[in-house]
This record gives structure tokens, sequence and C-alpha cells, in this order.
């Protein structure tokens, strides 16, 4: 095993990473475990990956599996949209979310890196006018502002990946836009009906809504994790640090652990080298209490997952044993 830290450090598992060679290099640099996300994959599509996880990790990390929830996103596109402010772009949707969606609504697409303007809704599809220049793949998040969400807290894509949780070696279940506690409670129903109640349940903070009942939320749940994507989202960005703090506090004073996570190292998709904006982010996340900190696609797509692990382990384990006693006091 790698380097000991306190924190655990959570990698995603992807195309960039799930061979056996590289996954053993991040263990060894000290990830703890690894993230599987089943928005558009099942645990079934998934054994080839799941199988050369467990050669690589001989049973002894964390597997967490990410599910569909609530969560809207857009349907699949061919090939990904390259985009200027101002072009009008035919998005497919599926059935469940076309019903939340409106003319004249503005949206905001993957993470909020998109945001655009609905011109007219069809039967499975929206028409756009873009607002900001980007790319755009399928699958991709789509967060419509000041619109509730109502949608189950499972689907039957994520009841069947729960049916196969335990035999895969799953645990952690990661549950998108928690609501309050019921949804927990149905996620907790699921897992003691296919006899898989060991398994801890990671409610996701991704919103306004999931704050305010963040203190059922907190009776309910193992672990919090505080997903920054989504949840920046959900307010104007510059309040998002003092939206991290509040949680964090909130968990410490409910002792309950938490992970922080979304673009820790994301300039590491490409670079090999992280910005000190980044590294700096991790060590506050540990220094205000954080028990993880995850990556996401700086190791499911980037291109040097391994340096992703070694800057991030090294990262917590320099803030780990620096001397910042009074850092919460801040």
């Amino acid at each position: 095993m790698g380097k000991e830290t306190r924190t655990k450090i959570y990698g995603t598992l992807g195309p960039s990473c799930h061979r056996i060679d590289i996954l053993k290099e991040m263990i060894g640099q000290g990830m703890s475990g690894v993230r599987l996300n089943l928005s558009h994959v099942s645990l079934k599509d998934s054994e080839k990956w799941l199988g050369e996880w467990q050669e690589a990790s001989q049973g002894k990390c964390d597997l967490l599996i990410d599910m569909q929830g609530p969560e809207m996103r857009i349907g699949s596109l061919e090939e990904v949209l390259q985009f200027e402010a101002g072009d009008q772009e035919e998005i497919p949707i599926p059935d469940r979310v076309l019903p939340f969606l409106s003319e004249g609504q503005e949206v905001l697409l993957d993470d909020g890196k998109i945001l655009a303007r609905i011109l007219s809704v069809g039967e499975s599809s929206i028409h756009l006018l873009m607002l900001r220049a980007g790319e755009l793949s399928g699958g991709k998040s789509i967060k419509i502002p000041n619109v509730e969400n109502t949608l189950p807290a499972l689907t039957e894509h994520d009841l069947s990946n729960l049916s196969m949780a335990k035999e895969a070696g799953v645990t952690g279940v990661m549950q998108p836009f928690v609501r309050g506690a019921e949804d927990l409670r149905e996620v907790r129903r699921a897992l003691r009906d296919e006899g898989a109640e060991d398994i801890r349940i990671f409610a996701k903070i991704e919103n306004r809504r999931g704050m305010e009942q963040l203190d059922e939320i907190l009776s309910e749940a193992d672990w919090i994790v505080i997903a920054r994507g989504d949840l920046g989202n959900d307010m104007p960005l510059w309040e998002l640090p003092a939206a991290q703090k509040k949680i964090a506090t909130r968990c410490r004073e409910k002792g309950v652990p938490f992970i922080v996570v979304t673009q820790m190292l994301s300039s590491m998709e490409h670079a090999m080298v992280p910005t000190r904006a980044e590294v700096s982010d991790i060590a506050r996340a540990v220094w205000e209490g954080a028990g993880g900190v995850m990556v996401t696609g700086e190791t499911a797509v980037g291109e040097y997952p391994v340096e992703v692990m070694k800057y991030l382990v090294n990262t917590v384990q320099s803030a780990e044993q620096s001397d910042c006693e009074n850092w919460l006091d801040f």
C-alpha cells in the first residue's frame, strides 16, 4: 500500500486508469479507493473494469458507486458539439426531464460550464441558443435554475445496480441530489432488500435544498459529499466557499465524516503539474476536517492519472502534518 494519510483519498475509475498496472501505481501512491460513475453504465457493463480493480486492489480498498438518482442529464450525442456564443443547437433530452423544461428558460449544462436559453421544446429534444462558447458531449448534467426537482430518488437503473452491489464488492453508494432524509431511507431500504445493509450511504449535497435539509440528512447519512459542481450552479459561484465551510462545520458538529469533491486538480486532466490554487484548495479541505477528498475526470479521462494521485496524496499528507491548529477559528 501507499503513503498513510488520515484523510481517505479517492480517484474515479475510467478509460484512463482502469488497467491493472495503472491502478496498482495509484494505490501505491496512497489511493484509498475509487468511484465508479453509474450515470450511463451499469455494474454489469463494468465487469471488465471491476475485475481489473479487484485484482489491483486485492479487496483492500473502497469501491464507491455513484447513482443516477434524481439528477437531470441530457441525452446521447453522436459526437462532441463545438459551438460559439450565438449558435443554435438541438439537444436530445430524456423523457423524464422534458416536463421540467419550457421555452424561455435559461439552463446550465455540464456542471455550469455552458449557459443556454431554450428557444423551443420538442417531443424528445430542446432547441437552444448558446450564450457561452464551449463543447458538449452526451449525458452531461442539465440544471434548470429555480425549478424544483421532483424526480424519484432511485431509478430502475439504480435499483438494478443495487441488486448487484454486494456481489461486485461495493463498499459505498453515493446518492446524488439528496433532498431530505426520506431519499436516504429509500436507498437504505433498497440495500436492505438486497441483503446489503452493510454498504455505507454517501449523501451528495448538490443544491440549496440539500443545504436547507442538512440536519435531517445528517441523521440518515454515513458520509456527506460536498459536491461542488452542481452546488456551485445553485448559487452565485463566489458564495460556494462559504457554503462549503458551512456544510463542513455542521458535519463536524454532528460527527458525520465528509468528502470534498469537484475540480480539485482539474488542470491536471491535461497538465502534469497542478495550479497553486488547486493544491491550496486540497489543503484547505483537510484543515476544515474533511474525512476524504476525491478527484473525478482527473483520473477517469485525464492524461496523467498516476501523477494526479501523487499530487493529491502528497498535498493531503503535507496538510495533515502542517501546524494549522487554529485554522478552524478563522
